[in-house]
């Protein structure tokens, strides 16, 4: 039994709500799979944030037409087809889908966009090595606070060093005093 206009119409906004909601779309060949291997793949990226979408390549066309940013997925519309959609956790969903895939040894895959642009499968695959979203955090807190470090400790100094000065001023100037009085008795011997 096929699909009504109405439930076709649906499926599509769905399609546009995920991609609104995402960051990466990745495009993976499934032929083959079982029902149990999808739930599995599903499974394993749920806890990375990422919805596995299996749809027609042509519902997916219809979402992604009028968007410019998610249409260079086209290219990789043909077959049977699994959508990949990651909404921040990049490194963990394709490090994810690459233990599924070394697991099952069943998909592979075609292509993906990010941001508007096309990436190939060493693209796809480059991004795991990006720094997550938690070690960027981290690394900026650190930075943040060693800048607040410093200047505490930069700020800290400042009156230490006054404080330095201003008791030096009296040993200074009876160091002066005392040197002009023993050169003027020295000059009137």
């Amino acid at each position: 039994m096929g699909r009504t206009l109405a439930n076709k119409k649906e499926i599509v906004a769905d399609l546009k709500g995920l991609l609104d909601k995402s960051s990466l779309a990745i495009v993976i060949d499934y032929e083959n799979l079982s029902v149990s291997e999808i739930t599995d793949l599903r499974n394993r990226l749920r806890p990375t944030g990422t919805v596995c979408k299996r749809t027609k390549n042509t519902l997916m066309r219809i979402a992604v037409e009028e968007d410019t940013q998610w249409q260079p997925i086209t290219q990789y519309l043909q077959d049977s087809s699994v959508f990949l959609l990651v909404e921040e956790e990049l490194k963990d969903a394709i490090t994810a889908y690459e233990a599924f895939q070394k697991a099952t040894k069943k998909t592979k895959i075609r292509g993906g966009v990010l941001e508007g642009q096309a990436l190939t499968i060493d693209e796809i695959k480059a991004l795991k090595d990006l720094p997550s979203k938690q070690e960027l955090m981290a690394r900026i807190a650190g930075g943040i606070n060693a800048v607040a470090t410093k200047l505490a400790t930069g700020i800290n100094q400042v009156p230490t060093k006054l404080a330095t000065g201003i008791n030096e001023v009296p040993n200074s100037l009876a160091r002066a005093i005392q040197a002009v009085s023993q050169k003027e008795e020295s000059g009137d011997s």
